[in-house]
Formats: structure tokens, C-alpha cells, sequence
């Protein structure tokens, strides 16, 4: 009935010997005299999904997640993964190759330090490891008495024989009734910034700055609209755009020569030009090593931090909020209708997590405003929702069965906005822990979306106010509550986000997601996602500060069947009316009348 047009379910390292192509890569390093090397997830800009030409990491070791890092030496070697993916890194990676290690509680520069031996030399690759990354390594090595070497070229690609081309996606242009301000108004707020910060350039290595501040969009990379590119901005004279023109068609050549000067390869003789006394601003968390070494080799200065365009980006204009709204409501009516399917097929038995995708995603196809999914999407039936990022494959395609959860995680790329929603939906009856568990991650869910907070406040504090249900009953989760979500660009967005580590201050005109969640190993996972605008809050009588809140853009219902309302407070069981009663009011134009009934009976208010 559904066909799957933009979700693949093939393990991206499927088919490979792991065994063989780790034993490739050591007799590569020991022909380079490297005792070790540093295999990450990146490509040269740090991004979070990559193109195929790019997945070393998932080639050489069967982990298909978008982060994490391997340390490969002569006799061991380790996988570092987060919370998010320590299952999956156990079911996809040979653990006879493989040591699995969480990223977090043991950093890649620990391991080193206690494994690489005594004058050994360790390789990394300066293009596909930050300033940052390659100061910890060359720490880690110090503290094992070994050495940090830089690789001109990266080993796994010579042993890495059948390595796709790269990308050649065509550019287009960003409509400015999406965009909502002109490139060159976004120039010379960068230039003003550069002059606040004396910095005479900045360079901008991540793709979504690059396609933000030209307005431009692309293919090259999966899930997110954006053109392999460079730019560099200087305070004073001509942006330099570097992209490879076979993706210009003439039309885009010639306004974006209006802007820019523009080059393809010639990024390092660029730089070297300009360095010379110059202070360059990169961005510490997607700008390569091997670039600072360019500038300063070249007697410039690195000026570490953000981008200028990183906080301009997160807070969305006037037109850029109407169309998340308008991209929320497109979104949430083609989730509405898979959810109401989903309760008349799923009860049978017959419904797989891949005939569920190829649902889902073909009633957002049947917007026909829909450009991509926002990122491969998560479907999770019964033990498998317990995977935080689980990615079905045709091996582990399970039913979803009666008396199970099934987790669903999905958004979409639309002209107009980016969605991410997750829903946990009950598959016949629900078990009362599965009710009372689920009921505690609505009500920090809640807590979030009703949070009023002064403008300055952080995610870091406002993280706990979803996990304080769960604490008070023993229970976390083991990822962050929120992220940033870009306008038509990457579903996953800095420089605020809602977390133990999200320092940065939250602003008016960020969107961000609101998603607290419970995960029983082996059993179901819980989460509940909606994101969020922020806008400002009326002012109380007698307050002396600014204050913040958020409006949900989501429009989807949550299940009733899976809450214990004895759990709940009378506020939270209001909120949980009114926004019900708002999914329905948007929803009900754009459905059928079948699914009309269904959402009237899916958003009745709670005590009914």
C-alpha cells in the first residue's frame, strides 16, 4: 500500500567484514609507521549526517549512528559511543573487534591515555578533527608518553576500495519569502558582529552557516538541505564563497556572484593570503585543525569561539516563525492521519516498524509540500523503542504487537520549516507500569512547555524541571531534553539546547524540542516530543526581570490511553485539554472525515 521514498532501511556498513577491514587499515599504518589511528563520524565540517564519500567510521566498523569515534592500534581497538547509542553500537559492531565505550563517562583521550603504549605515534586526520579535538589528543598522547601526528592523508581511504564519489547536488536559492531577510542584510550583520569582536574574517565551516547566511540551499548531504561549501567573511571588502560550480546552474552563479567571490579548491591559498597579521574567527566545534594550522602557519591569528552566524541563525524572524507555524500544522494533520491508521492496522498484528515508516512517510509525501525527511526515522516496536536511536534494518524489522509500545521519531524538511516530533503510542491494552511511567515523562514534558524563566536563563537550568518526575521515582534518561531546530536546515541546531551541558542562554526566536523520555532495556521506551518557540512572557506585577516562556508548535495528540490521570495535577491536566482541544481546532480542516472522528475521540479532554 505505502512506498517508501526517501527512507532506507539497508545498514549503511552492510555486506562488510569487519575483521578484514580493520586488519586492512593496520597493515596500512604500520607501511606509515602509525602505531594507532583516530577514526571519527565526521566529515570536514563536523556536520552530524554526512554523505556517503564521508562514513568512515560506519564503513570500517558496522555503527551506523551519527556520532562517535574509534581508536584503532596494533593489537586493540575501541568504539566510542553516547547514551543514545551504546545498544546499537552492540547489535551493529563486532565486539571480537571492538571494545564498546561510552563517549561520555570515558572520553576516546582516556583510553589513550591508558592504552597507546610508551613512544608509540598516533594518527589523526586534521580535516576531520576540530582545534579543540586535536588539543585533547595531543594532551592524551602527552600523558601516555606518545605522539600526536597529523595525516596528510586519511589511511581508511586507501584501504577503503569501493569509497563513493562525492556529492554534486545542485544549489538553489532560498526564497526571501521563507528566509525573511536579504543576504546582504545577513552580510553586513556579520560584519558589524566581526567589529564588535575584532576579528578582521571569520571563516564559516559549518554547511548550515554557509547556507543561512547566502540563503541558499542544497542536496549533498542526506536529511538536511545544504551545499558542501566554505566561506570566508571578512570585516571589510568581499565574502569569498567556495562551492564547486558544477552545482551552479547560471541563474545561481550570477546572484551569488552579486555577493560573493567565488572559488572551489583554492580554500588554504586563500587563507594564506589573508592570514598575515590578520585575527580569523573559526568555530571551535565544525572548523578543521588543518585550517588553524594554515593561518597560523601563515602568521595569522585564531580567534576560537562560534561563528558569528551561530546565534543569528537560532533566533528565527517573523517570516521564519509563520512558516514553522505553517510547516507545524502541514506536519502535524500528515501525523494525525498515520496515527489514526495506525490505530485501525497496528491491533491486527500485521504492521511491521518498516511498513510503519513507509506510512508515516507517505502521508507527509501526500502533503506534496514535503523535501525530505529531517533524519532517518525512528521506529521502535516493543524492546526496540528502548534503543534511543534505534534505525530499523531489514534484520531487525519487528511487528508491533498488542500489549507493546511503539516509539515513533520523525520530522520533515519542508521550504517553510523543519519538524521533529515523537510519539509513543499503546498497541492494544498498556500495562499499569508502562501508564505510570509514560504519565511521568508527560508531566515533565510539561513542566518544560509551561516553564516561565528570565531572559538569560540557560537549558542547563531548566533540564531538570523535566527530569523531576522521573528522579523522584529512581528513574533518567540518558540523553538530553532539548535541541535547537534550524528553518529548512539541520533538525538539530545550536547553539541552545535544553541539557546538562546546554550553557548557552535561550532567546526569543529559538525553536527548540521538548523531549523527556524513559527507555526499560529490553522491554519499551518512552518519549513524549513537541517543539517549542520561545517568546516573551508577560511581565508579573512587581517583576524586575524580562521573562521567557515557550508556545508548543506541535500539533499532534498525545495518548490518552497510556496516562494515569490519578498522577497528574489539575494545571497539568488543563494544559493537557488546551492543547488537545488546539491540535483539534488547526487539525480538523486539513483531515477527512474519518480521521476527524478518530482525532475528536484521540483529543476529548481527559476526564471524559
Amino acid at each position: 500500500m505505502f512506498e517508501a521514498k526517501f527512507q532506507t532501511f539497508e545498514d549503511r556498513a552492510a555486506g562488510g567484514d569487519t575483521a578484514a577491514r580493520v586488519k586492512a587499515l593496520r597493515a596500512e599504518l604500520k607501511r606509515l609507521k602509525l602505531d594507532g589511528f583516530v577514526v571519527t563520524s565526521a566529515d570536514r565540517h563536523q556536520s552530524e549526517y554526512v554523505p556517503p564519500s564521508e562514513q568512515r567510521l560506519a564503513w570500517l566498523t558496522g555503527f551506523s549512528g551519527s556520532t562517535g569515534a574509534a581508536m584503532v592500534l596494533a593489537d586493540k581497538a575501541a568504539l566510542f559511543v553516547d547514551g543514545r547509542y551504546t545498544l546499537q553500537a552492540a547489535e551493529q559492531a563486532d565486539k571480537s573487534v571492538f571494545e564498546f565505550v561510552h563517549l561520555r563517562e570515558r572520553p576516546p583521550e582516556d583510553w589513550i591515555a591508558d592504552h597507546l603504549p610508551e613512544g608509540a605515534t598516533l594518527g589523526y586526520d586534521p580535516w576531520r578533527t576540530g582545534i579543540d579535538g586535536a588539543e585533547r589528543l595531543q594532551k592524551a598522547c602527552a600523558r601516555a608518553k606518545g605522539k600526536l601526528v597529523a595525516v596528510a592523508d586519511n589511511p581508511l581511504d586507501q584501504v577503503w576500495t569501493d569509497r563513493p564519489a562525492p556529492p554534486l547536488a545542485p544549489v538553489v536559492l532560498h526564497d526571501l519569502k521563507y528566509a525573511g531577510e536579504s543576504a546582504e542584510a545577513k552580510l553586513a550583520r556579520i560584519r558589524a558582529e566581526l567589529e564588535k569582536q575584532k576579528c578582521d574574517a571569520a571563516v564559516l565551516s559549518d554547511l548550515a552557516s554557509v547556507a543561512w547566511t547566502f540563503n541558499i540551499r542544497g542536496g549533498d548531504v542526506a536529511h538536511m538541505p545544504v551545499a558542501l561549501s566554505w566561506a570566508i567573511v571578512p570585516r571589510k571588502g568581499t565574502p569569498l564563497l567556495f562551492v564547486d560550480s558544477r552545482k551552479l546552474s547560471n541563474q545561481v552563479r550570477d546572484a551569488l556572484a552579486k555577493l560573493a567571490e567565488l572559488h572551489e579548491r583554492d580554500l588554504e591559498d586563500q587563507l594564506t593570503k589573508l592570514a598575515p597579521g590578520k585575527t580569523i574567527r573559526f568555530d571551535q566545534s565544525t572548523a578543521p585543525r588543518r585550517l588553524a594550522d594554515v593561518i597560523e602557519k601563515a602568521g595569522g591569528t585564531v580567534s576560537k569561539g562560534s561563528d558569528p552566524v551561530t546565534r543569528m541563525k537560532a533566533v528565527k524572524n517573523a517570516a521564519e516563525i509563520a512558516g514553522a507555524r505553517a510547516a507545524h500544522a502541514r506536519d502535524g494533520a500528515a501525523l494525525t492521519r498515520f496515527l489514526a491508521w495506525l490505530d485501525r492496522e497496528a491491533i491486527s498484528g500485521n504492521v511491521s516498524e518498516i511498513e510503519a515508516v513507509k506510512a508515516l512517510e507517505t502521508f507527509r509525501r501526500e502533503t506534496g509540500k514535503l523535501k525530505d525527511v529531517s533524519f532517518p526515522t525512528i521506529s521502535g516496536a516493543g524492546p526496540n523503542g528502548a534503543i534511543v536511536h534505534y534505525r530499523v534494518t531489514e534484520q531487525s524489522n519487528r511487528k508491533l504487537k498488542s500489549g507493546e509500545l511503539y516509539l515513533v521519531d520523525s520530522g520533515a524538511q519542508y521550504e517553510d520549516g523543519t519538524t521533529d516530533v515523537t510519539r509513543t503510542v499503546a498497541i492494544g491494552e498498556p500495562g499499569a507500569e508502562m501508564r505510570e511511567r509514560f504519565t511521568l515523562v508527560l508531566k515533565g514534558h510539561i513542566a518544560i512547555a509551561t516553564s516561565v524563566f528570565p531572559e538569560g536563563a540557560s537549558g542547563a537550568q531548566l533540564d531538570s524541571f523535566a527530569r523531576a518526575p522521573l528522579w523522584a521515582a529512581g528513574l533518567d534518561f540518558d540523553h538530553g531534553t532539548g535541541h535547537g531546530v534550524g528553518s529548512y536546515l539541520g533538525v538539530h541546531e545550536g547553539p541552545a539546547y535544553i541539557s546538562k551541558l546546554g550553557t548557552a542562554p535561550l532567546a526569543a526566536g529559538n525553536v527548540i524540542s521538548n523531549e523527556p523520555g524513559y527507555y526499560k532495556t529490553g522491554a519499551y521506551g518512552i518519549r513524549i516530543e513537541n517543539l517549542l518557540l520561545v517568546v516573551a512572557a508577560p511581565a508579573p506585577a512587581g517583576g524586575e526581570k524580562k521573562l521567557l516562556a515557550f508556545e508548543t508548535l506541535t500539533r499532534a495528540p498525545i495518548d490518552r490511553r497510556l496516562i494515569d490521570a490519578r498522577l497528574l495535577t489539575a494545571k497539568e491536566i488543563e494544559w493537557l485539554d488546551a492543547y488537545h482541544a488546539l491540535v483539534r481546532k488547526e487539525l480538523e480542516p486539513a483531515l477527512d472525515a474519518e480521521t476527524r472522528k478518530w482525532l475528536q475521540a484521540a483529543t476529548a479532554p481527559l476526564g471524559k
